[in-house]
């Protein structure tokens, strides 16, 4: 399955809820993000924009939407990422999506699969997207009943 595309989301609006809530979780408060007469007075945006890491970490959420886990795990937890660039801002209002293609499954163990995924979250009506992400996941495959009585689990 490597090179699939896993799913595409649908649209979610950021908004300055949204970004004010971030702000507050994380503490970053510059005011490009939460200041709106002040980005329109002096950001060259004329506009508050998300945090990257807003952005990035909507990535988990909309994964979950799409099923880019396969249906026989247990459980699922990020490791990690390869590699991240934020392309563009987006924009207060904007609306954002994933789109997110499998690069690799790796056998870890009996029962683990480290998943590489290749994520692309776009912004509506721009040609750029917001950022590129590839994404590790740690799988742990769904144990059937018999399996797990004759090892004691």
């Amino acid at each position: 399955m490597a090179g699939q595309e896993l799913g595409v989301s649908g649209w979610v609006t950021v908004d300055q809820t949204r970004i004010n809530q971030f702000a507050e979780c994380t503490g970053d408060h510059q005011w490009i993000h939460v200041d709106p007469e002040r980005a329109r007075r002096r950001s060259p945006f004329r506009c508050t924009i998300a945090h990257g890491y807003l952005t990035l970490s909507i990535i988990a959420a909309l994964g979950q939407e799409i099923g880019a886990v396969p249906e026989n795990t247990q459980a699922a937890f990020n490791y990690g990422l390869d590699s991240v660039r934020f392309i563009a801002p987006v924009r207060v209002g904007a609306r954002i999506r994933l789109r997110s293609t499998l690069v690799s499954i790796e056998d870890r163990g009996p029962g683990q699969y480290l998943m590489k995924a290749s994520n692309v979250v776009e912004i509506e009506g721009e040609e750029r997207p917001a950022l590129t992400a590839e994404t590790l996941v740690m799988l742990y495959e769904r144990r059937s009943k018999a399996a797990a009585s004759t090892t004691g689990g």
